[in-house]
């Protein structure tokens, strides 16, 4: 009977080395999404690794097999947040339409990006904990996704997609009012990011003033 089922049995029960990591790789996304959630709720300061342990149902040592400390923590939270906004800038960029619809298109998937998890961390929590090396690598990713916004107005303005601005001051006022969504946004608020986006886009770009009927 053992026979039989050894001669039926094709498969090894051990996981190829491929799969070991990429399941490895899935349990520290958790703990870090987890532990940006902790931090967005109660602050970097305030939230220790018994926290972020309890919320993941698993003991402490656990956390230190995906991660060395709570800086790192907070150093790929942040940093996943701004890869998140500066890949999805450079999916819509240079992609078709004129330089104001992809301007439309970025702002959109901003606010998106900061009503989650990783991108909230960047803007409720940002780099300031960290060290300058570590402040310095994610300053370096915020100038890359600054530049887009602006060689997006700076395009907009030379083809008269955008009315004539200085594109610093233009790139700055969206890019900060994008972001403190981040600072008010509740999941269990009246509006959704859709359309939080929506109206902020329309009064950015439109102004407050009313339309000529």
């Amino acid at each position: 009977m053992i026979e039989g089922s050894l001669c039926r049995m094709s498969d090894s029960p051990w996981k190829t080395a491929a799969d070991r990591r990429s399941e490895r790789e899935e349990k520290r996304i958790a703990v870090l999404r987890t532990a940006a959630q902790a931090f967005n709720e109660l602050g970097y300061h305030a939230t220790s690794l018994d926290d972020i342990a309890r919320r993941l149902n698993v003991t402490k040592p656990t956390i230190y097999y995906y991660v060395k400390n709570k800086e790192e923590i907070l150093f790929e939270c942040v940093r996943i947040g701004l890869e998140l906004l500066d890949n999805a800038s450079s999916e819509v960029i240079g992609h078709g339409g004129s330089a104001y619809d992809e301007l439309v298109a970025v702002m959109s998937t901003y606010v998106g990006i900061v009503t989650m998890d990783f991108g909230m961390c960047v803007i409720r929590v940002g780099e300031e904990p960290l060290t300058e090396e570590s402040r310095r690598t994610l300053r370096g990713l915020k100038r890359r996704i600054d530049l887009k916004f602006r060689s997006l107005i700076e395009r907009g303005i030379a083809e008269g997609s955008i009315a004539p601005c200085d594109p610093k001051i233009a790139a700055f006022t969206l890019s900060g009012a994008l972001s403190w969504v981040a600072r008010w946004y509740r999941p269990d608020g009246d509006l959704d990011p859709a359309e939080i986006s929506r109206q902020s886009i329309a009064l950015l770009l439109n102004g407050l003033r009313p339309r000529p009927a």
